[in-house]
């Protein structure tokens, strides 16, 4: 598919590194499967993905958790 920040690229699947910040809580996950632009670097998770992504940033904001690095396990 095209990129849709970049609008040149094409996406190719791929990891991506995801960093979400909420209520004082930076979440880092590593190696989360993703559709990545091969120009610009944009990445696109699918929905079951991202469910789980948010899903983990959410527990580490209910845990009032600063800083935190995961590792994606599927």
């Amino acid at each position: 598919m095209k990129c849709v920040i970049c609008k040149t690229g094409e996406t190719a699947p791929d990891y991506a590194t995801v960093t979400l910040q909420r209520s004082g809580t930076v979440i880092i996950i590593k190696e989360v499967p993703a559709d990545l632009c091969q120009d610009c670097g944009e990445y696109y998770l699918d929905e079951a993905v991202a469910s789980k992504v948010y899903a983990q940033a959410e527990a580490a904001v209910k845990r009032h958790v600063e800083v935190e690095i995961l590792k994606y396990v599927a």
